[in-house]
């Protein structure tokens, strides 16, 4: 069996994949798979093949991936949860993580509040920043 044509088939196979879910998915094999075809074409042994396409695509994944995420995600709209961290909300109800008390008011809508750090009180009408949200309860701490 030709192992140039078994790699630039997977290859193909690979970018026909990404194209079509533009998903930052399989394009780091893609890479590996075009090292290895050229590995093949210059009579490579297997081994080395799979090596350098196993070793390419894991670099390109490690290296790459993080830029292309924050890259492509930079207009990405955040939504749900992930939207209250970094918003302002209003201390209504003492906050307290020793009893276990504590409510804001962010947006028009109250949460169940927890302060950043284990011992710190917030009273009523502090002006406080979501720093995480933990199930139902955002997490804060004063502005």
């Amino acid at each position: 069996m030709n192992m140039t044509i078994v790699w630039l088939v997977l290859l193909i196979v690979m970018v026909v994949i990404e194209l079509a879910t533009m998903g930052l998915t399989t394009i780091w094999f893609a890479g590996g798979s075009l090292v290895a075809t050229i590995a093949a074409a210059c009579s490579a042994p297997i081994w080395l093949q799979v090596t350098l396409f196993f070793v390419v695509s894991l670099v390109l994944l490690w290296f790459t991936r993080p830029i292309a995420v924050k890259y492509f995600n930079k207009d990405r709209i955040r939504t749900n949860v992930e939207a209250m961290v970094g918003r302002q909300g209003v201390v209504t109800s003492e906050i307290d993580n020793v009893e276990g008390i504590g409510e804001v008011k962010i947006g028009g809508m109250e949460w169940t509040a927890r302060t950043i750090m284990d011992g710190m009180k917030l009273p009523v009408g502090t002006v406080v920043i979501v720093r995480a949200v933990d199930g139902v309860k955002v997490i804060v701490q004063p502005k």
